[in-house]
């Protein structure tokens, strides 16, 4: 049975972003130590942060846990149990936890991101993980694999990293935003599990209640990926598409794009009327719409950003 997305369909809007050791979406990172990636996530200012989001009414946010380089925001003993690198590239601080700790008291939401891959330019934690991938014209990753495998073991594994997760923040974690189903028929649809249903159990372990989106890809239009997802990943790059109304079989509609050149940098590439007419417009018809904004290594969102932001809490 999916979560009831009635508070997700009224907050509207929200923010999401990428806080990494390298860029989103790139192989870097890896040179990143556990140390300076300590000294990095023990400075993200979390109260400055909630404080912006405050001054633009934002009514949620999504953060990332981690993505390629490994090196996550919030420790895990089962994965540092699983790929056995010391010392852990987990960091020492619980990022998530500490958002939630200055969200809340704000009535501001705290959802997560994570890939359904393992992270891939780490060649050891991805072996020991038991995930395979191939090459696809560019860097190695979870965005190019193409092994046509049910990676079943690797499956089983990460998903009792994500339950891990999930049963630390329990309610504190409103939602999940899986990256990276690109293989569903491979990997999740089978009747036994792992599947899509352990997947989203895995997710819910510590909030049964919690909204969960598994994403395909771009897709325009938007698509819901399977029946076990509460509302659409509606990952959008260059094509707007028309929304249809709330629902697209069964699952909340909701689309995720970037206000930057790309995921979680550079300047602003939309004129501000097209950032508050496209959320209007979605908005207006039941769905829901998450802009990516970049963020700097403190925690902290550039001027620029925020400026347009703040348009958004004067949708009527």
């Amino acid at each position: 049975m999916r979560s009831n997305t009635d508070w997700f369909r009224d907050c509207r809007w929200g923010v999401f972003c990428h806080y990494l050791a390298a860029p989103a979406s790139s192989s870097g990172g890896a040179e990143v130590s556990a140390d300076e990636w300590n000294r990095r996530v023990d400075s993200f200012d979390a109260q400055g942060l909630a404080g912006q989001l405050q001054a633009v009414e934002a009514p949620y946010f999504f953060v990332t846990i981690g993505q390629n380089s490994g090196h996550y925001c919030a420790p895990n003993a089962t994965y540092d149990a699983i790929v056995g690198i010391q010392p852990s590239k987990c960091s020492q601080r619980d990022l998530v936890s500490d958002l939630y700790e200055v969200l809340a008291p704000a009535g501001i939401r705290l959802l997560v991101y994570l890939p359904a891959g393992a992270p891939a330019a780490d060649p050891v934690a991805a072996a020991r993980l038991e995930w395979e991938w191939g090459y696809e014209g560019g860097w190695p990753g979870w965005s190019r694999q193409r092994t046509g495998k049910r990676l079943a073991e690797f499956q089983r594994k990460w998903e009792a990293v994500i339950r891990e997760w999930s049963l630390r923040w329990g309610r504190k974690v409103a939602g999940w935003w899986i990256d990276g189903c690109y293989f569903a028929d491979e990997m999740y649809r089978h009747p036994d599990p792992p599947n899509f249903a352990s997947f989203a159990e895995a997710l819910k372990a510590g909030n049964p209640e919690g909204i969960v989106a598994f994403n395909p890809g771009v897709k325009v239009p938007v698509i819901s990926h399977t029946e076990y997802e509460d509302y659409t990943a509606g990952e959008i790059s260059e094509a707007f598409p028309v929304c249809p109304g709330r629902w697209v079989e069964g699952a909340q509609y909701h689309v995720l794009s970037y206000l930057g050149e790309a995921w979680g940098r550079g300047q602003p590439r939309f004129v501000p009327e097209f950032v508050f007419g496209y959320t209007r417009d979605v908005t207006s018809k039941g769905g829901v719409v998450s802009w990516d904004v970049p963020i700097g290594v403190d925690g902290l969102l550039p001027p620029v950003f925020v400026d347009q932001l703040k348009d958004l809490s004067q949708l009527p």
